[in-house]
């Protein structure tokens, strides 16, 4: 398979590789963020490990949200404002 140059893609392939791109970037920064305001007993593992992981194109991120993160306790999660009838509102 010859290597093109960016000039010699198509509008249609440019627009595929910069979306393609925009995706990726964003799932690693979503990624990188929620392994930074996570607290270290909510990570399976290494923190440091982690950030290396997310680092690989696209299997690192999704490996991330997919084996990453422990799961709130349900003490933890039933206690989140916002959540269930405890918000205030009345049936």
């Amino acid at each position: 398979m010859p290597v093109r140059r960016w000039a010699e893609l198509s509008s249609r392939q440019q627009t595929a590789v910069l979306v393609a791109a925009s995706v990726q970037l964003s799932l690693a920064a979503t990624a990188w963020a929620d392994l930074v305001t996570r607290p270290a007993d909510q990570v399976n593992g290494s923190k440091g490990r982690w950030a290396l992981v997310i680092a690989v194109n696209w299997i690192g991120p999704l490996a991330w949200f997919r084996w990453g993160r422990r799961t709130a306790s349900p003490r933890r999660r039933a206690a989140r404002p916002g959540r269930g009838r405890a918000c205030g509102r009345r049936r």
